[in-house]
């Protein structure tokens, strides 16, 4: 069955056009990141608006350049939210960023939240890809091919997102512990845990009894406090192998506070460029070519995965 297009895609279809460089514009959030658009480009902004909302199929569809915040207030009205980060911006600028928010182990990863994606090739046309619902096993995963592609490949005007419960209780607590580790292993789902070397933060989320037991087992390792809220971040967001934690002390981050189980590091010093992976480069090349063959979505932008 066809999907039903309303006409506010189909005029930013038609902003859109077939030809010349384009650049999309939200909040401007993270603008900087992987690459700027060329002056040459025309800046458009993505259609605003929430299309339905499905709270007890636990499924909204927006409009891409609806903000996250704005979702978010309507969600709550259903006791719900949904994977995308609270920092401000668009629905589009987070999904085309692919920045999972800070208690991700919680509220889950931006790409898995993404059921469907309708967006506007370099030729100008509606493209859809997925389905509004939680279990579909047809076509390809186009749309989540362009979670974390910063509008080089296609230019995201509506989404379809699975959203979860606003947790009933949520605190966090900190203590001094050198072994993050062992509090994530002994956690049964915490929804975030950083550290900065010396001292650890842990947010808790759940039922009330939940929570509780969560606590109490914090209780046993360490001398653990609430407080407000988790530490201020440094400015730059590195991408590590969880596993590297242990030696991170040889990067060059400067003061750090590092997302136990995650492997998102935000540091004072910005991270090294590493060399490209050849194989890599390849796919990448491929996929612009073939999605974007003239280069004009978000030119200036790099495909690749942000540090």
């Amino acid at each position: 069955m066809a999907s039903v297009i309303d006409h506010a895609l189909e005029e930013f279809a038609a902003e859109v056009g077939p030809v010349g460089p384009i650049a999309i514009q939200g909040g401007k959030t993270r603008w900087d990141a992987n690459g700027v658009p060329i002056p040459e480009a025309r800046l458009l902004s993505a259609p605003t608006g929430i299309v339905t909302y499905k709270p007890e199929e636990m499924i909204v569809t927006a409009r891409a350049g609806t903000t996250v915040e704005d979702l978010h207030t309507h969600l709550k009205e259903h006791g719900q939210r949904t994977g995308l980060p609270d920092r401000g911006g668009t629905i589009g600028g987070a999904i085309a960023v692919g920045e999972n928010d800070l208690n991700v182990l919680g509220k889950g990863r931006v790409r898995d939240a993404v059921l469907q994606i309708r967006y506007i090739s370099a030729d100008g046309e509606i493209i859809s890809s997925g389905a509004p619902v939680v279990k579909n096993v047809s076509g390809f995963n186009l749309h989540k091919l362009l979670v974390g592609s910063f509008g080089t490949l296609g230019l995201i005007a509506e989404v379809t997102l699975r959203t979860n419960p606003v947790p009933a209780e949520t605190m966090w607590l900190t203590a001094a512990i050198t072994d993050p580790i062992k509090i994530f292993d002994s956690l049964y789902k915490p929804a975030a845990i950083l550290w900065d070397g010396r001292t650890i933060w842990v947010q808790l989320e759940g039922h009330k009894p939940d929570v509780e037991k969560q606590q109490e087992t914090l209780s046993q390792i360490g001398n653990f406090e609430q407080v407000e809220r988790g530490p201020e971040l440094p400015q730059h967001r590195w991408s590590l192998p969880p596993a590297d934690l242990y030696t991170i002390s040889n990067y060059k981050t400067g003061r750090f506070v590092a997302s136990i189980g995650v492997g998102t590091v935000w540091a004072e010093h910005p991270q090294p460029l590493r060399t490209p992976d050849r194989g890599k480069q390849i796919i990448e090349e491929r996929l612009k070519q073939q999605f974007d063959p003239t280069n004009r979505l978000n030119p200036g932008r790099k495909i690749g995965n942000w540090n």
